[in-house]
């Protein structure tokens, strides 16, 4: 079994030296590879190899490799703040239905009589309730708010307890409410409920996936959205009566933020991802930026959905 030894920078610039990657500076480098890693900054270089996929393209310099990491992190910041706004939309209205239809103490959001009248669906809804139980009980204390209505009521209001929820355990729970609750939900969101359970759990995925600062912009996702108006109305070319871009892709998920978000924020949504684009197009040289952009599932005219209705 082969196994890895450990590098000195040093090291390092010599390896991605002798497979053709250019540097400006040693000493930059070096303060790069100390601060953000190696192995991260070499997640980026499929961009920018050969055929052979082990020699970079002539003339790649190390800072286009660099340029590329940071767009992925300032990605990540963009679709991170974004989803945290739906995450806390969607945690305020349901806690406001539930409360509203069900009642808002333990006794209720935790009564397995509160949610879908389906035998086939009586072990999810107990699992839920336990995870709901365990999240709650771990850190309920840990936030003041909960803290203060645990010691002057004894119990944790849903508007309180959501604060405490992952966006995934919330996700599921909107999954075996009952009907009249969900499309009360997604109505606020001006969607059907068939497109909130499928957006939920790619919102999670790229909000966890950001939290932990994995790589974003070729990020694919296992769940395929449906065809909507806006890969018709954008012209994104098709194979195999199939649209090849925003279905498992980065641009799912701007389809999914057009939907989910308010106007204006979207709007400044696309004209930040754009704005680090315009400055990654201007910082690499030996690939195009379409490349990326075909990467990240983005059609050549991605700009446009922002005024679209």
């Amino acid at each position: 079994m082969k196994t890895k030894t450990f590098k000195t920078l040093e090291e390092q610039i010599d390896i991605l030296a002798s497979k053709g990657l250019v540097f400006d500076d040693i000493e930059i480098a070096k303060s790069i590879l100390l601060r953000e890693n190696y192995f991260f900054l070499s997640g980026y270089r499929h961009l920018f190899l050969n055929n052979d996929h082990k020699t970079y393209i002539e003339n790649t310099n190390f800072r286009e490799l660099y340029a590329m990491f940071s767009f992925d992190r300032q990605l990540r910041n963009i679709i991170f703040k974004n989803i945290l706004i739906v995450e806390n939309n969607l945690k305020s209205i349901l806690a406001y239905v539930m409360s509203k239809n069900h009642g808002f103490k333990e006794n209720n959001y935790l009564n397995p009589h509160n949610f879908v009248k389906d035998s086939k669906r009586t072990r999810q809804i107990n699992d839920l309730i336990k995870k709901m139980k365990r999240q709650i009980s771990v850190n309920g204390k840990q936030h003041s708010a909960t803290a203060h209505y645990l010691i002057n009521y004894g119990y944790i209001p849903l508007w309180v307890v959501v604060k405490v929820l992952s966006f995934g355990i919330v996700g599921e729970l909107y999954t075996i409410l009952q009907y009249q609750d969900q499309k009360e939900i997604a109505d606020c969101f001006n969607i059907d409920i068939y497109s909130m359970i499928e957006f939920l759990p790619i919102l999670a995925n790229y909000r966890n996936l950001c939290a932990h600062e994995d790589i974003c912009y070729n990020n694919r996702t296992q769940k395929v959205i449906e065809d909507t108006k806006y890969h018709k109305l954008l012209y994104i070319p098709k194979v195999n009566d199939d649209y090849i871009y925003g279905k498992n892709d980065l641009f799912a998920l701007v389809i999914i933020l057009k939907y989910i978000l308010k106007e204006d924020d979207f709007t400044l949504f696309i004209n930040e991802i754009n704005y680090e684009i315009e400055r990654l197009s201007g910082k690499i040289e030996v690939i195009k930026i379409d490349k990326v952009l075909h990467e990240m599932g983005f059609p050549n005219n991605y700009k446009e959905i922002a005024r679209l209705d």
